[in-house]
């Protein structure tokens, strides 16, 4: 309050935490309309960038394509969800003899090893019928519902068989499921 003349209202300095006082709107609606202003020209520099950053991005062409990531690049892929549903029941009906010819006794073991691969395959077969059903129609949150999906069923079968099943195998289930749940990392490196 150094600058005050004789008459005026005292002068708030830059800076300080105390409501300014005097004619005019009161410190609260002051504050509301900074707020207000701040949030426009916060609003105003976003929109700035998002449309700078739109203008930044072009597109490839497909000869620049080929060239950066190879001919391969505009081949569409062989891996489906079904071509990766079927590779894991393969595996799993594998794994599933392997448990039966090497462990002693081979029937428990045997089921358990089929049990825990089929925990593995069915959920993503439904869940591939359903983005089949969808027919290319998938958005986000169809996604999102289908692996909800898929990871509820995984779970209550896995509650199913240690409720209703008492000669579970626990180590030839859990080998087979981690073995099927695997089959996508090969059919990436399969494309």
């Amino acid at each position: 309050m150094v600058d005050q003349r004789p008459g005026e209202a005292p002068k708030a300095h830059e800076g300080s935490d105390e409501p300014q006082r005097g004619v005019g709107p009161s410190g609260s609606e002051q504050g509301v309309s900074r707020l207000t202003a701040m949030h426009e020209d916060h609003n105003a520099l976003w929109d700035a960038d998002q449309q700078q950053d739109n203008n930044d991005i072009v597109p490839l062409t497909r000869v620049e394509a080929e060239k950066l990531f190879g001919p391969q690049v505009s081949r569409p892929s062989r891996v489906t969800p079904f071509r990766v549903v079927a590779a894991q029941m393969v595996l799993s009906l594998v794994a599933t003899l392997a448990w039966w010819l090497f462990y002693k006794p081979p029937g428990a073991a045997a089921l358990s090893a089929f049990l825990g691969g089929a925990i593995c395959w069915l959920p993503g077969a439904l869940f591939a019928a359903r983005l089949k059903h969808l027919g290319g129609v998938g958005t986000v949150m169809n996604w999102m519902l289908g692996e909800a999906f898929k990871m509820g069923a995984t779970i209550a079968m896995f509650v199913a068989i240690a409720v209703w099943y008492h000669e579970v195998r626990w180590i030839p289930l859990l080998v087979t499921y981690l073995i099927a749940l695997k089959t996508y990392w090969i059919a990436l490196a399969w494309r």
